[in-house]
């Protein structure tokens, strides 16, 4: 598992330092324009900060703690996570390493669900946060700190209410309420571990969930957390079966697909020393497949273990047990799934990013050696001719440079269209827009006490963001339209190749927004809110909507700046480099009718700058060569990766 998680560091390490020597190429042949600089910092950032999730969904008492020890921190030597009958995480619960900050544990207070505000929101404001140090070096005070997401406090029944927690006409959670009339909640909403163990080191990021209720009192879990896990693990106890309350959970939060698995916890409870193993084995198999039927996904989905045997066989080194606990089979199949499925997305990103590199670089070497070729051709045909032809040539190219000059003052309606077109769009994608939605739902959530209105209310808040998406899509298109004829009409005019604008559009976003709605759909759909009593549920729910939105309205909008600083990029630097060649071209030929002994001196200086264009395109070609080896790799160790680097 380590070693999995090591090559596959390793290979984003192996794909980074091929796109930084790239980047260093580009740089030295003086081919790295704005937009390819842009490109290659965020697909650096992104290969910097790439994450692997895990989640942990069960029920209480179905060993899920127990088996994220013995299948990530068996190595430790101890139980990291608290272990033991009962619920032990009582809030979820985020395992991860960031360098940046000091090894702690971050709990945020549950009051906080009396507010407007997800847990999203929060994450970025430190003083929401209680912060407890970690001391790594002593078992004992780490495994004391961990117990804090298990701590509660006991409530008055509105207040649990007000949080969303209680709901009177549940009558599970009405046998709750003691005789105080106080009700038994989570002291802490959520919390974060920052823990530098080796795997978490490599990027990988652990959910642990409070059980099922939580799933659907905890929106940050339906909408965000669980959904983007690139694995979710969903337990069962061999000992309960499937329940009702499980298999609602599989059919509406997780669902059969790529990175889901059930796992059958507590086989050891079916060993029997008065029946054969092949019997042990066969009871075990029926209650897989009994499983599988309930949950309608395929038998090789189900994955039986005993995770407390195999923490215990870890730990004490026991080899016989540790296969009887067939914990290698689930370890197996996890990383089987989830570093394969995660290195494909990475490599599509990369792949798209690649190509449009060297599609810019190309045009930007193409268009240098075209303007050298010209010079060269001019100047070889200036051989034996006297200074009245070469005062023609002169003239010549100034009457080009003054029609480039003319040609770029009529750009100018260009570019006042797309000053005005980007302002346009600005108007539809802009935050302050989303704000406005967000009000307007809150107050009308705020006038309707019944479910029907408050279901309106979040029907046009996602009819509304849909809407504004669309048109910004329009006008991107809109945009891109405008400067593909601006790139056409330049190259027709000038003789030079440019590649069409870069591509922008809105599409993943609304599929973004199209899957928060329909998690929404699932958890408050025509039948869900048949009582008043869940209002303050859905409330939360609608923050916790508002807040994902706007995260994506976030990204939209810094993909849309990015995209319209850099759809100039291109034609700037076409623009830049014909005048720099026009004018190379006019001192060359003024400087031969001054003096025409350096004719033959310049024809071979052109020459070598040739000679060198084409050493830079095949440097250029080798760097991006480089770059696809790296993404297609699948390296031996995180050693063997470093040193080739460095021999490259």
């Amino acid at each position: 598992m380590m070693r999995d998680l090591e090559q596959y560091s390793a290979w984003r390490q192996g794909v980074a330092a091929a796109l930084q020597a790239y980047r260093d190429g580009a740089q030295a042949a003086d081919l790295l324009d704005a937009a390819t600089a842009q490109r290659i910092a965020r697909t650096l950032a992104r290969l910097a900060d790439d994450k692997l999730s895990v989640a942990f969904v069960a029920e209480f008492s179905r060993g899920k703690s127990e088996l994220i020890n013995a299948i990530f921190f068996a190595d430790y030597g101890q139980r990291i996570l608290p272990s033991a009958a009962g619920r032990t995480t009582m809030c979820p619960t985020e395992l991860l390493y960031d360098p940046a900050q000091p090894a702690s544990i971050r709990l945020l207070p549950i009051e906080t669900r009396a507010t407007n505000l997800s847990t999203s929101d929060y994450r970025d404001d430190p003083r929401a946060w209680t912060v407890l140090p970690l001391e790594v070096a002593s078992a004992t005070a780490m495994h004391e700190a961990f117990r804090q997401v298990s701590e509660t406090r006991a409530v008055p029944v509105n207040e649990a209410h007000r949080y969303g927690l209680y709901d009177p006409d549940d009558p599970d959670l009405a046998a709750t309420v003691n005789d105080a009339g106080m009700v038994e909640i989570s002291r802490w909403r959520h919390a974060i571990i920052n823990f530098p163990h080796p795997l978490l080191k490599q990027g990988l990021v652990i959910l642990d969930t409070p059980g099922l209720n939580a799933i659907g009192t905890e929106p940050e879990l339906t909408l965000n957390l669980i959904p983007h896990a690139h694995a979710v693990l969903f337990i069962l106890a061999a000992d309960t079966g499937v329940t009702k309350s499980d298999i609602e959970v599989w059919r509406e939060h997780i669902g059969a697909g790529a990175g889901r698995m059930v796992v059958l916890n507590k086989i050891d409870g079916m060993w029997d020393p008065l029946r054969s193993e092949a019997e042990v084995d066969g009871e075990i198999a029926r209650q897989c497949a009994h499983a599988a039927q309930l949950l309608a996904v395929d038998e090789r989905q189900v994955f039986p273990v005993s995770a407390h045997k195999a923490l215990v066989a870890k730990i004490t080194g026991d080899a016989a047990l540790a296969e009887r606990s067939r914990i290698g089979r689930l370890e197996q199949a996890l990383f089987e799934e989830l570093i394969p499925a995660k290195k494909d997305i990475v490599r599509k990103r990369l792949a798209e990013d690649l190509g449009a590199l060297n599609g810019a670089q190309g045009a930007m070497l193409a268009a240098r050696q075209r303007g050298i070729a010209e010079q060269l051709h001019e100047l070889t045909s200036l051989r034996g001719k006297n200074q009245n032809v070469i005062a023609h040539m002169m003239r010549r190219v100034e009457a080009e440079k003054k029609e480039f000059d003319a040609s770029l003052f009529r750009m100018q309606a260009a570019r006042t269209a797309f000053t005005r077109l980007s302002t346009e769009l600005y108007g539809t994608l802009g935050m302050d827009v989303l704000r406005d939605h967000v009000v307007h739902v809150r107050e009308a959530m705020a006038r309707s006490h019944w479910s029907a209105g408050l279901r309106e209310s979040v029907r046009v808040f996602f009819d509304s963001v849909q809407a504004e998406l669309e048109e910004s899509d329009r006008k991107a298109i809109e945009i891109r339209t405008t400067m593909d004829t601006v790139y056409r009409q330049f190259a027709a005019e000038h003789g030079v190749a440019l590649p069409p604008p870069p591509p922008f559009g809105l599409a993943k976003y609304r599929a973004q927004v199209s899957d928060i709605e329909a998690i929404y759909q699932r958890q408050f759909g025509a039948a869900a809110l048949l009582t008043t009593s869940r209002t303050v549920l859905m409330e939360r729910f609608f923050d916790t909507i508002a807040s994902q939105v706007k995260r994506c309205f976030k990204a939209a909008n810094a993909e849309c700046e990015s995209w319209l600083k850099v759809i100039m990029a291109p034609l700037e630097a076409q623009i830049r480099q014909h005048r720099e060649q026009l004018k190379a071209r006019q001192a060359s030929i003024g400087r031969i009718h001054d003096a025409a002994d350096t004719l033959e001196q310049k024809i071979e200086a052109f020459g070598r700058m040739q000679a060198t264009l084409e050493q830079q395109k095949d440097r250029l070609a080798a760097l991006a060569g480089a770059i696809e080896l790296a993404i297609d790799n699948e390296p031996a160790s995180p050693i063997a990766t470093t040193a080739t680097v460095a021999n490259a």
